[in-house]
Order: structure tokens, then sequence, then C-alpha cells
């Protein structure tokens, strides 16, 4: 039995009221929920939020909402773990020793496609060594061209460098070591896995990763006008997200 929790507390600070931003006449969180129910994988498709309209709009597109999140887990600095627990605990009505997994599914990926939230289910039911798997890209962000500026302004390799061969900063990227950054777009853990280890991933993590723009992610809302316009250039980003093959 899988269940799906779709975080969207009310109170981000960079782009207010953004789980409601209307993205092509309908309200972002309706994405992430409406992709959820056509999979056809989930027992109950349930959001968590803090706010009574964010609550009302999730109901009217096909989501469980049994009772609001309390404001003391709700604000900037709380972690995933306390959300997540409290709708284990209060939140989902199946019997708890019949769910297997967890996904979260967060309103700011509307770009996620149902087919890949099934293909992530088969990945995590396919490889039993993983607690969870977790959506993840390749960086060009890399750490070995990162710093620590300290008071002074004096900049120190973030990475260690070893004596005798090119520090990293000072290397073609294309010879460092390919490394994966995760994002927000899909996360499923196996329940037992929260249960036992209290964290939101487990100690095994199994990598996915996002075809084209489905783990483009909202955090701003220069990141939301940006999405308009590739929606504007190309709406069938918005159709594939909704289709199941």
């Amino acid at each position: 039995m899988n269940i799906a929790l779709i975080p969207a507390r009310a109170g981000s600070k960079r782009f207010p009221n953004k789980n409601l931003a209307l993205l092509e006449n309908k309200p972002l969180i309706a994405y992430s929920i409406e992709s959820a129910l056509k999979t056809n994988e989930f027992t109950e498709v349930i959001v968590s939020t803090d706010d009574r309209k964010i609550a009302d709009v999730a109901k009217e597109y096909g989501a469980s909402v049994p009772m609001l999140r309390p404001s003391d887990i709700s604000g900037d600095l709380s972690c995933d773990i306390e959300w997540l627990n409290h709708a284990i605990n209060h939140m989902i009505s199946s019997p708890l020793s019949l769910v297997k997994n967890l996904a979260i599914l967060r309103p700011t990926n509307p770009l996620r496609s149902s087919n890949s939230i099934i293909n992530g289910l088969r990945a995590l039911n396919s490889n039993k060594w993983a607690d969870s798997l977790r959506a993840m890209e390749l960086t060009s962000k890399h750490p070995g061209k990162m710093w620590v500026i300290d008071l002074n302004g004096k900049a120190t390799p973030y990475l260690m460098q070893k004596n005798g061969l090119v520090p990293t900063h000072d290397s073609p990227l294309q010879t460092l070591e390919r490394l994966w950054v995760q994002n927000a777009s899909l996360e499923i853990v196996r329940l037992k896995a929260v249960l036992e280890t209290g964290t939101i991933s487990g100690d095994a993590v199994l990598s996915f990763e996002m075809p084209g723009l489905e783990g483009y992610d909202i955090n701003s809302i220069e990141d939301f006008n940006y999405l308009q316009f590739l929606v504007s250039k190309d709406p069938r980003l918005l159709e594939t997200s909704s289709e199941v093959n």
C-alpha cells in the first residue's frame, strides 16, 4: 500500500502564497494532487498544510486533508520529519501495518509526471536494499570550485586539497568527479525506514534521475515567472505532467 503526502505550508517568505499561485489558471498545488491521483498507485493522497484556504483548494482537487498541521511544526526552520511524523500519526487513515511506501510530492514541482512517480515506485520496489528513493541531477556547481570566506575576505577552498596535485579550483570541471545533487521533485521512503531511523530517507538512498524539466523546482517568484515563460513557449510541458502511459 502506498500513500502520497503533499506538504504545503503557508508561510513562504521568498514567494508568498506560492502553493496557490495560478499556473495556466490552475493552483500550483493542483498539479501534484492530480499527478498522484492519475497514477492509481495511492490508497490515500493527503495534503499536510497549516492553512485553511490551501486545505479547501486541496479538497477541491481530490486530496484528503484530515486536519490542519499544527503551527509549531510549520515554521521556516521546521524539519520535514516533523510534519511527516504528524501525518503518519494523525492523518493516514489506512492501517499502518499495511502501508509500505510514502511518496513526498512537493507542490513546487508541477512538471513532475504521473509516469515518473510510477517509475520511482517500481524502482524502489525493485531495489530491496534501498530505504528510500530521491530525485537527483548532475551538478555543475561542484564543491571543488567552492570557497569559504572569513570576516577579512580571505577565501579558503571548501574541499581539502592534496599536496602535489593540481588544486580542484584550478582544474577543468570535466576532470573532477561527477557529482549529483538532490532536487525536490520526488522522494519515496519506506514507512519502516522512517519509523526505524527517524529520518525521511533512512540509511540507504536510491538515486532517481528525472527526465527533461520534470525536476524543475519553484522556490522564488523568479522561478515561477520563468516557468510561466517556458509553458507559454511549450504548453506540452504541462500536458506531459498529467499523462499516464
